[in-house]
């Protein structure tokens, strides 16, 4: 008998000191707006191998068909976390306190084609047969102050080429603005290498130039409302610290010793199966689709200051701030060989 009291009382004991502990801390739930394409990799492996879950992170994607509404999202506080391509208004509201910008996410750069521009069929026939002819010709974009915008401006102007010469139709997606240059009603367009090789390859467009042959640029970044990057500080280091993990493994998947795309590495088949999956596209597009991961997700911050000024420029930004208004130095790493003068 007193060795059965001996061992309830020691049982007892147990429960006491579990009872007293509580419960297992539960995941911090946090929600990440995004787009459902190849320049969301890194957030698409840092779920699947649960790099959040490790990180105390209970992660929510929800996806969003273009980068403005990520943007406004993140400052009314419906989601946590956004990461899309750059705009205008993006950089207003980060300048006015709402919004911070806190690591890079996709690049376009050599050997990385992220995007790149056509010429309709009738255009070229025409004599539009380099990035130097295009003035007086009209161009298909999503929205004004987009990325593709911008990314189209630039590398007119490197050209020789003053967009204001040309004629801009917003057309609010890539597919009305691939639609449109395929049908002949835009005479060129800047689209997405996932886009525009299967139309180069049908015949249904010519291709001029890839967009970062000419001028390497930031396609999209990562931020959070002010508020969290003030209030939330731990959270967003969990965050940042899974999604650079997921960053190291598409970089270690994808970017050969010579630093060009490369699909033969220990890794790239399981996590091209990953990407693949996540946006929905067969394996063989989704090589297309991806572009360039820098492993810590560093901003560049010499093209983010590009682009204010061009949106300055434009009349889409109305007051003037600098680089650092908007990128959040506490959580964001730099691109040390490119990072401005402050």
């Amino acid at each position: 008998m007193s060795g059965t009291r001996t061992i309830v009382a020691a049982l007892a004991g147990l429960f006491a000191v579990a009872g007293a502990s509580g419960p297992a801390t539960a995941a911090e739930h946090i929600k990440i707006g995004l787009l459902i394409t190849a320049g969301s990799a890194p957030i698409f492996v840092a779920k699947e191998k649960k790099y959040f879950e490790a990180e105390g992170l209970d992660a929510e994607l929800a996806p969003f068909d273009a980068g403005q509404p990520v943007a406004v999202a993140a400052v009314s506080g419906d989601i946590d976390f956004g990461t899309a391509g750059i705009t205008s208004a993006l950089y207003t509201l980060a300048a006015e306190g709402a919004l911070r910008i806190i690591a890079g996410s996709s690049y376009d750069v050599p050997g990385f084609p992220a995007a790149g521009i056509v010429a309709s069929n009738q255009a070229y026939d025409n004599g539009l047969k380099s990035l130097k002819a295009m003035a007086n010709h009209s161009t298909a974009l999503t929205q004004i102050g987009s990325s593709y915008h911008y990314a189209f401006a630039v590398v007119a102007e490197k050209n020789g080429v003053d967009i204001k010469t040309m004629r801009t139709m917003p057309l609010q997606s890539l597919g009305n603005a691939a639609a449109a240059v395929v049908g002949g009603s835009a005479d060129t367009a800047m689209l997405t290498s996932a886009i525009l090789l299967p139309l180069v390859q049908k015949g249904q467009v010519k291709f001029l130039s890839w967009a970062a042959d000419d001028v390497p640029w930031q396609v999209a970044l990562v931020w959070t409302s002010g508020k969290t990057a003030n209030e939330r500080g731990a959270t967003v280091k969990h965050f940042l610290a899974a999604m650079r993990r997921g960053a190291h493994d598409v970089a270690a998947a994808f970017v050969g010793p010579d630093g060009k795309k490369n699909f033969d590495l220990p890794t790239s088949e399981a996590t091209v199966a990953i990407v693949a999956k996540s946006i929905n596209l067969p394996v063989e597009q989704t090589k297309v689709a991806i572009g360039y991961t820098d492993p810590d997700l560093r901003v560049d911050e010499t093209d983010v200051a590009r682009q204010i000024a061009w949106f300055r420029g434009q009349g889409m930004i109305k007051t003037d701030f600098g680089v650092d208004k908007v990128v959040d130095a506490r959580y964001a790493i730099a691109l040390p060989e490119k990072k401005p003068a402050r």
